[in-house]
């Protein structure tokens, strides 16, 4: 695909566009002039016995409208990209006209998030005309991935529990928008061994949150979670200033049971959340960060 976006391809379109139009002025010019005659205005084609193909020029209204589109044609090219690279006389695109519009409507709403910038996200909380603005912001830039719910999927988190990765806090969830996050965890075989002892190990980290699992086996492989704790801590308690999930808790971000805690542990896992700054002002990213507060502690709409 990049072969065909590339700069390689820009004469040939260029010259290809020209020669259309010169195609289309000398179409016009052949088809323009009349016909040799045969005396009685026609062609001598019949067809049916007595239908007749006339010798008539074309129409000149039709030549008119027809020069008219070439004109217009020429003079398109000449103002706005249409010949490959060539970005026309009024330097116009479709990229900057979206930033410039972008702009201005960033221009217009700044008083509406103004208001809202001065007061801690956790006090808009339970300010209606906060939550409803925010809630339009998350479920155009958020509920895609967390559903217009928040309450997430497989491997998408669920935001209405009080369960954080990288923390909770106001400043945590704006930090969170604003620049995103992108956490990897590492296939572990090599570290854990053989297939009996990934097994163990899964048994060993069910075991901490409670869920069914093999005593036996846990305590197997509770030598081996050493190679786990780096990250997820000696307990299994996680690390929010990594990432690391609480591994205590009845949370999956990726699915509980045994099999899916061993395919987390030979396949490892890489999430990325994407960043909204630039693409949310200051104003939006707060107003949307106490929504998403909100979801936390289970406040629904507040009450006007």
């Amino acid at each position: 695909m990049p072969d065909f976006t590339s700069g390689f391809w820009s004469p040939y379109i260029a010259i290809a566009t020209i020669l259309a139009i010169l195609f289309c002025l000398i179409l016009l010019f052949i088809n323009s002039k009349r016909p040799p005659s045969t005396g009685d205005n026609t062609t001598g084609h019949v067809w049916d016995g007595d239908l007749r193909e006339m010798n008539n020029p074309l129409p000149r209204w039709w030549v008119g409208l027809f020069l008219i589109t070439i004109v217009f044609s020429i003079v398109y090219l000449f103002m706005y990209p249409g010949l490959g690279a060539n970005a026309g006389s009024l330097g116009w695109s479709s990229a900057a006209q979206h930033d410039a519009e972008a702009s201005a409507l960033t221009t217009r709403i700044a008083p509406i998030y103004q208001q809202f910038q001065s007061k801690p996200v956790a006090s808009l909380t339970r300010d209606p005309q906060a939550h409803a603005i925010g809630e339009r912001l998350f479920l155009n830039n958020c509920a895609q991935c967390h559903g217009s719910d928040g309450r997430g999927a497989k491997g998408f988190p669920n935001l209405t529990d009080a369960d954080w990765l990288y923390g909770g806090a106001p400043e945590q969830i704006v930090q969170t928008i604003t620049k995103g996050r992108h956490g990897i965890m590492p296939p572990m075989t090599a570290a854990v061994g053989s297939a009996q002892e990934v097994e163990q190990v899964a048994q060993y980290v069910l075991s901490l949150s409670g869920g069914s699992s093999d005593p036996v086996k846990a305590e197997l492989g509770k030598a081996k979670f050493t190679s786990c704790a780096a990250c997820h801590g000696p307990g299994g308690q996680g690390n929010q200033a990594l990432g690391a999930p609480n591994l205590t808790d009845r949370v999956w971000l990726h699915g509980g049971g045994l099999q899916n805690v061993i395919a987390m542990i030979n396949n490892g896992k890489d999430n990325q959340m994407p960043h909204f700054e630039g693409k949310l002002t200051d104003g939006q990213i707060h107003v949307l960060a106490a929504y998403v507060l909100g979801l936390s502690q289970g406040q629904g709409a507040p009450q006007r």
